[in-house]
């Protein structure tokens, strides 16, 4: 890897920080334990003080905990929330060294308490870089009034900041003389941005972290999502359950249990077509199956739907960092959803299944089409994918339909065919 003798990346060689509040933990660590494997994962969580007694023996399905250092007094100020945070880069590089593991050590990833990660995918996605480099990884939020008011050059930390180990070495070294540069800022998000430019790189935004600064349903966005693969989620308690028929944490861990099946399609976007039903058929993989009852170029259903509301009330559009397509009443451009209800290997092991099933009713007449069919009996869609990882990320999968029977259809995932129409 990059001319060197060294291993390839993994697992171990990343070290996560997480920064998060005692009073929060309980029901924070929800998230957390959703991705966190015990044993394998490497980090901590810095929290704001000592837990509580009742928080007490600290489990071992969570990160080991760690005590932020009071900065009060070195910044002569009271509200230090921001700079604890960004101190905790340091802070987490002081204990893995403290402990006799910097030697491994390629990649810091610094995240929230309710940061969702997929650390197969962020493996992947680390690997493309050399870590013996500067890099500052992340993105940007997707409402654009985060990016105005805070910046368009930071990475947002609840979708996860990842700095290469020299990166993040030479930022712990210059901690103190740039936490006093900066402050008066009040983002930890933009004082990491500050230090980092300071050090002479800048940001370079990553498709597959996800700030989520929304409310309500996101759904639209989730079934949207880029090629790149997934790499983080956030502010789970800010938007809906994103199963209809579950609670936060009851979602998390449906959306996960497909994610240890195969972390590499996880809300990868497919699209095939019935001509005879005329139907479009959209999978995110793992989440959610949508059909139209209209044939709809891959253009139009990768557009999101804004099914979701602005993160803050502002004068007016644009609200996103990214183009997106209104609800609609017509019968025909209003889709049939099925989320996601099961998914098991196939005998012989060579494919997946994941069943998505109809939560409620679409609520409005078929689409009034001489040649189409109606799609109201469909209960259930089964989708077969490889039981292979998914490497390319220079193009979408490709699927067919190929069964509908009773009140369910089939579809198999495959390689898109040299020059494919998706349309």
């Amino acid at each position: 890897q990059f001319g060197s003798p060294e291993t390839p990346t993994n697992l171990n060689h990343i070290v996560f920080g997480i920064v998060g509040s005692e009073q929060g933990w309980q029901s924070r660590r929800n998230y957390i334990e959703s991705w966190w494997r015990p044993n394998v994962t490497r980090g901590y969580v810095f929290l704001d003080q000592n837990p509580n007694p009742s928080l007490l023996p600290w489990p071992e399905t969570s990160p080991p905990y760690r005590i932020s250092s009071d900065l009060r007094e070195f910044l002569n100020k009271s509200e230090v929330r921001a700079q604890r945070m960004v101190n905790g880069i340091m802070e987490v590089l002081r204990e893995v060294e403290a402990e006799g593991g910097g030697g491994g050590f390629r990649w810091l990833v610094m995240g929230d308490d309710d940061t969702i990660f997929f650390t197969d995918n962020l493996v992947d996605m680390v690997s493309r870089f050399d870590h013996r480099k500067y890099y500052y990884l992340g993105a940007r939020s997707e409402f654009i009034y985060s990016n105005y008011w805070f910046s368009f050059d930071q990475a947002f930390g609840g979708g996860g900041i990842m700095l290469s180990y020299p990166l993040a070495k030479a930022m712990a070294k210059d901690m103190k003389n740039c936490l006093k540069r900066y402050a008066y800022l009040n983002s930890a998000d933009n004082t990491t941005r500050a230090c980092v430019t300071d050090l002479g790189t800048n940001l370079l935004p990553q498709q597959g972290n996800h700030q989520l600064d929304f409310r309500g349903d996101i759904s639209g966005l989730l079934s949207s999502h880029p090629i790149a693969p997934l790499i983080s989620l956030h502010h789970f308690d800010f938007v809906d359950p994103i199963f209809p028929t579950m609670d936060r944490f009851e979602s998390t861990r449906h959306l996960m249990s497909a994610a240890s099946a195969d972390q590499s399609r996880m809300l990868q976007q497919t699209i095939c077509y019935h001509r005879g039903f005329r139907w479009s058929l959209s999978v995110s993989w793992g989440y959610l199956a949508q059909i139209y009852e209209t044939i709809l170029p891959r253009s139009h259903l990768h557009t999101p739907i804004e099914t979701f509301q602005p993160w803050l009330e502002t004068p007016g559009p644009p609200h996103y960092m990214f183009n997106t397509r209104l609800r609609s009443a017509e019968s025909c451009l209003a889709p049939h959803l099925f989320y996601l209800e099961a998914l098991k290997k196939v005998p012989g092991g060579h494919e997946i299944q994941t069943t998505y099933a109809r939560s409620t009713a679409r609520g409005v007449s078929p689409c009034r089409s001489e040649e189409g069919r109606p799609a109201e009996f469909v209960r259930v869609i089964q989708v077969f994918s490889p039981a292979t990882k998914r490497y390319e990320t220079d193009r979408c999968e490709c699927c067919d339909i190929i069964r509908v029977g009773g009140d369910k259809v089939q579809v198999k995932i495959r390689r898109c065919l040299t020059g494919e129409v998706i349309a």
